[in-house]
């Protein structure tokens, strides 16, 4: 802790996932007062969830493969003194004319506590994960589908399955895993549905021979799927949801290179849920507000780019795990570690950390993972073809009920060749979630009626990374408006 109220903390880390854990204890266990701030009110970060104290689940660790590693983060985070600030909202982040970083934050479950906070810090480290990215067809507004990702949290935090027959589609690994999941936890999984195939990976050998553990993780996932006797069909995706009240069948179709559906080869699925997910976007709306370089990912996301010790562009502000490109929570540890010895060596003007033995492992532990993340996201990359799947009255914009016709009109008819021109034009992406659910699916089908072909959506600068009521702007000293 600082050794007084109005003395800033060291290192505010935003984000309790591994990147977080890991850097928030190393930077604390070399001296510094850390502020660790999370939304969520425990540890873990999205991949290790865990159920609320209060279900008294007798095993918590039963859904994850290295439980026993997250138990060690959490214990040395309790031993080490980081202020955990959990619950806390994290909207803005700006930098002040002293050189220090001013946090803002909300508190409450749902960010409705009834005090802003204002943190201010020397440096900061964003741990701030990922999110979902779906690619809309007919019927995914139906009840229950949800997504891949979401049937995990649904599971691992509130012990709860989202059907009895759930099929699991999209594309990337997180499919297995979250399948394997579902049945062992007694759902019937009629198919894992996989859009790419696994011979991608095939062009990376050198990302495989150094990354062994990757095998080990997916023949356990694999395992459980023959156990269960589920199938797998890759190359194909679910182009069709049917169902009244909440879904009832999906159909599934198989997919040419450019996966686009093949004529004829649809084939109906009963099931109750449906579990779906294309991968995973970096979040870093924090890190683009405060103008952060950014880089295009394999998979066609946009993530942080970070020097040798993740350090953004902008002096003083470092990321770790997802916000550099999606990898794992082994890579995100490891980026967290080196992240926090990295702040320590600046603010303790020790630069012999940085080239100690502990950082060269750490490096090489890093290159090498980060090679097979870049190896993943190039196999699981969507293909231009996806829009194919959409007739004109699927709603692609689900906040603001925009359709698929409706932006192909904006896109033909009157000009748009990119998400934001399609927004002034129709409204997608203005509803609650601020595009963070279909801008990169309004950006494909407004190019895909042009003769460009596809234009990526580039990273948004947004002020204000979570919503904020009126009255908390208005109460902001002038010096740290974020406009």
């Amino acid at each position: 802790m600082p050794s007084s109220p109005s003395e800033p903390y060291d290192l505010a880390v935003i984000g309790a996932g591994p990147a977080g854990l890991a850097g928030a204890v190393t930077a604390r266990e070399l001296g510094l007062s850390v502020a660790l701030l999370d939304s969520a009110g425990q540890t873990g970060g999205q991949y290790f969830r865990h159920p609320d104290p209060a279900l008294r689940a007798a095993r918590p660790q039963a859904l994850h493969h290295d439980w026993s590693a997250f138990a060690e983060l959490r214990r040395r985070l309790e031993a080490s003194g980081v202020a955990h600030l959990a619950h806390h909202h994290v909207w803005t982040v700006t930098r002040q004319g002293d050189g220090l970083w001013d946090v803002h934050a909300l508190t409450g479950a749902d960010g409705d506590g009834k005090h802003p906070v204002r943190l201010r810090a020397r440096t900061v480290l964003l741990a701030t994960g990922a999110c979902e990215r779906q690619l809309p067809f007919p019927g995914w507004t139906l009840p229950g589908v949800i997504g891949a990702g979401g049937a995990q949290a649904m599971l691992k935090s509130g012990l709860v399955l989202p059907g009895q027959r759930v099929v699991v589609a999209g594309s990337g690994p997180l499919l297995l895993a979250a399948a394997s999941s579902l049945v062992t936890a007694g759902a019937q999984v009629p198919a894992v549905v996989e859009a790419s195939g696994y011979l991608g990976y095939a062009r990376h050998p050198r990302a495989l021979a150094v990354n062994p553990h990757k095998a080990v993780e997916a023949a356990v996932h694999g395992a459980a799927l023959l156990r269960h006797r589920v199938p797998l069909r890759t190359r194909s995706a679910v182009t069709q949801v049917h169902g009244t009240d909440r879904v009832e069948a999906v159909t599934v179709s198989r997919l040419d290179r450019s996966w686009r559906p093949v004529p004829g080869t649809g084939r109906r699925i009963a099931c109750d849920a449906l579990a779906v997910g294309h991968g995973l976007t970096p979040q870093i709306e924090l890190a683009t507000g405060l103008g952060c370089t950014t880089r295009r990912t394999p998979d066609g996301t946009h993530a942080l780019v970070l020097d040798d010790l993740q350090e953004t562009s902008v002096p003083g502000l470092w990321a770790a795990g997802e916000t550099g490109g999606t990898g794992g929570w082994q890579l995100a540890r490891v980026e967290g570690e080196l992240a926090g010895i990295a702040v320590a060596a600046q603010l303790r003007a020790l630069p012999a950390l940085t080239t100690s033995r502990r950082v060269r492992d750490l490096a090489r532990r890093r290159d090498r993972m980060r090679a097979f993340a870049d190896a993943m996201a190039a196999a699981h990359a969507p293909g231009p073809g996806w829009t194919a799947w959409l007739d004109d009255d699927t709603d692609v914009c689900r906040c603001e009920e925009v359709t698929a016709g409706r932006i192909r009109e904006a896109a033909c008819d009157f000009g748009a060749r990119d998400a934001r021109t399609v927004k002034l034009l129709t409204r997608a992406g203005m509803g609650w979630c601020q595009g963070r659910m279909c801008t990169a699916a309004v950006a494909c089908l407004a190019a895909s009626g042009t003769a460009e072909g596809a234009v990526p959506p580039s990273p948004e600068r947004r002020p204000l990374a979570v919503p904020v009521p009126l009255g908390v702007l208005a109460e902001l000293p002038a010096e740290t408006d974020p406009s």
